[in-house]
């Protein structure tokens, strides 16, 4: 079981404290998880992101925000593989390059995607759908047959209780809140064992005591996992906030500890103070 773990010894820069991810193959030994350097996309003559450059450290929690067209959602189109670059370079650790792998290269190398709608297989179990998630030999024929060892029971085990659905194995997933079925996919997203999760506005559309929650599962998986969070609402942003970048018109406008980003007149006049 290839379960991401801490290395011993932390990092530090002058927001916070971070731990690096050590994997099998992918190499975060210089410290960050991702680069994307001078990215530039563009669509019919719109440029979508301009010459963008962001580094996401190994274990860090990142929050993006910016006004609607920034760029967030095409930089994490480029980041797992659905667009591809008209320029720049993106790296996975120090030695994958993202733009030479497709989308499921992108996924197995160890990057996870959830999007605003959850999608969950409504008519199983959350056991299931957690099990039908896992990491694992995938042909029709080993599906079938296959049972769950005592290993694979306890991660499934592990991780509902940590997004808070250990109650609900039983359900069927339809049946679930709004909220509890953006758990599951995360839940769904942990089984397979990703390095990065790319997390697009999670607590769209949830109650506060939802979205209070996901604020302190997201704080638990930082260290063990890289997270990238773009959202739009800032009561949850400044419940989760570690290092806020924020985008305008495809580039990097500041970046800094959130009430530094606050403090920035350019973020205030194109983002916060509309």
């Amino acid at each position: 079981m290839n379960l991401l773990v801490a290395d011993e010894q932390p990092y530090e820069d002058s927001d916070t404290t971070f731990y690096r991810v050590l994997q099998p193959g992918l190499d975060v030994t210089h410290g960050p998880i991702l680069y994307l350097d001078d990215i530039s996309v563009s669509f019919d003559g719109f440029k979508a992101l301009n010459k963008l450059t962001l580094t996401i450290d190994a274990g860090e929690l990142r929050c993006v925000i910016g006004p609607n067209g920034a760029g967030k959602t095409t930089m994490m189109d480029v980041i797992t593989g659905k667009t591809r670059p008209d320029s720049g370079t993106a790296f996975f650790g120090q030695t994958i390059d993202l733009t030479k792998l497709s989308e499921p290269q992108i996924a197995e190398a160890g990057i996870g995607r959830k999007f605003q709608k959850p999608t969950v297989f409504e008519r199983h179990s959350v056991f299931e759908n957690l099990e039908l998630a896992m990491k694992a030999d995938k042909r029709v024929q080993t599906t079938l047959f296959a049972q769950l060892d005592s290993a694979q029971q306890d991660r499934i085990a592990d991780t509902l209780r940590m997004i808070g659905l250990n109650e609900h194995a039983a359900r069927l997933a339809g049946r679930l809140s709004h909220g509890q079925k953006q758990w599951l996919e995360i839940g769904m997203l942990l089984m397979q064992e990703p390095k990065l999760l790319l997390l697009d506005e999670p607590v769209a559309g949830m109650t506060d005591e939802e979205t209070a929650r996901t604020g302190e599962l997201f704080l638990t998986l930082a260290g063990a996992h890289s997270l990238i969070v773009v959202e739009h609402d800032m009561d949850f942003i400044a419940q989760i906030a570690r290092r806020v970048t924020v985008l305008h018109e495809g580039s990097v406008l500041a970046e800094g500890t959130l009430s530094a980003v606050q403090e920035d007149e350019r973020v205030v006049e194109v983002y916060l103070g509309r």
